[in-house]
């Protein structure tokens, strides 16, 4: 019987953001971690283990006010984990008990000296920083994998990173671009809409064509909001680009939805994150298979033999002393 896929995939690579100095990503891991684990009533026993593995890693490592935000959605969630219960002093429910009970905070608790908040200036420093192209591919293989209700939490909680988002698009080629994308749409003309896509947001052209390809719509939301796509707009490319997806009126109302609170900056991460995983899928592409790769491609030097006669030398005398004579 074939394993289940993991519950969050590319989520122990995203850690590696958190390990940058610089920038601490892992507040807004766990709240999207504890996010995507209660929006689901029920859970299988290796989803469990996974989500307890991964929380029990960042619980500890993050600041009072998003292990309190985190330990207020837990306690209302009835199918928390006894192992993060008690991680967070959180009694399991009772018999009666409707939610969890939060353990009696001490006064020693009361008396701890909170941690304090970075200061504006500090908060811009960390903004600039850049995502490192591996960091860059996990983030898009995790949005791409993601469901629809999973991928709008993303990108809510991407707006709150210290991630440097790509730069805006000068407004006179956006707009040229959006003419074009719109006249291509009602056209259902792909092919064109995927180019110019990719031509005017410098996207690799299989990104673009999988933002083009992708069922739920949220990639191309992010796309369009990087123009700065008018929301009447992009409900017309919904409606004509892909004649499938505009028949669901759920479908459409789902992601117009999500457009109209969709912020500018979460979308233009989004588009940092894909270009920079098109950089690691080259790096990748052209990086030796083996450690020794190098070596072996070099030509081996093959000693020469020292002629037995030198120049100038009487070849005749040369023979008599090897014969012995």
């Amino acid at each position: 019987m074939p394993a289940s896929p993991p519950m969050f995939p590319g989520f122990d690579g995203l850690l590696t953001l958190s390990r940058r100095e610089g920038v601490d990503v892992r507040p807004t891991l766990l709240r999207v971690l504890t996010d995507l684990y209660v929006q689901a009533p029920n859970h299988t026993i290796d989803e469990e283990k996974q989500f307890v593995e991964l929380t029990a890693r960042l619980i500890d490592q993050v600041d009072d006010a998003t292990r309190a935000a985190v330990r207020a959605r837990l306690s209302i969630y009835p199918n928390t984990p006894r192992a993060i219960l008690n991680r967070l002093n959180l009694r399991p429910t009772e018999p009666g008990q409707s939610v969890p009970l939060a353990q009696p905070i001490s006064a020693a608790e009361s008396l701890a000296p909170t941690v304090k908040q970075p200061s504006e200036a500090q908060m811009r420093v960390a903004a600039n920083m850049a995502m490192a192209p591996r960091d860059a591919s996990e983030i898009s293989t995790l949005f791409f994998a993601a469901s629809s209700s999973e991928r709008a939490q993303i990108l809510h909680n991407l707006a709150e990173t210290p991630l440097r988002s790509s730069a805006r698009i000068p407004q006179a080629r956006a707009a040229r671009a959006m003419h074009i994308l719109e006249m291509a749409a009602f056209a259902e003309d792909r092919d064109n809409f995927a180019r110019e896509l990719s031509e005017a947001l410098m996207l690799p052209a299989a990104i673009a064509e999988q933002v083009v390809s992708d069922p739920g719509g949220e990639p191309l939301a992010c796309c369009a909001k990087a123009l700065g796509m008018r929301s009447d707009i992009f409900q017309r490319v919904l409606l004509f680009l892909n004649p499938e997806f505009g028949t669901s009126v759920t479908n459409v109302y789902r992601i117009a939805r999500m457009y109209d609170v969709l912020s500018e900056r979460s979308a233009l991460i989004m588009v940092a994150a894909w270009r920079g995983a098109h950089m690691a899928a080259t790096r990748a592409k052209f990086r030796p298979a083996l450690y020794d790769d190098e070596r072996q491609r070099a030509r081996p030097s093959v000693p020469q033999a020292r002629p037995s006669v030198q120049p100038g030398e009487d070849i005749t005398r040369v023979t008599r002393n090897s014969s012995g004579r």
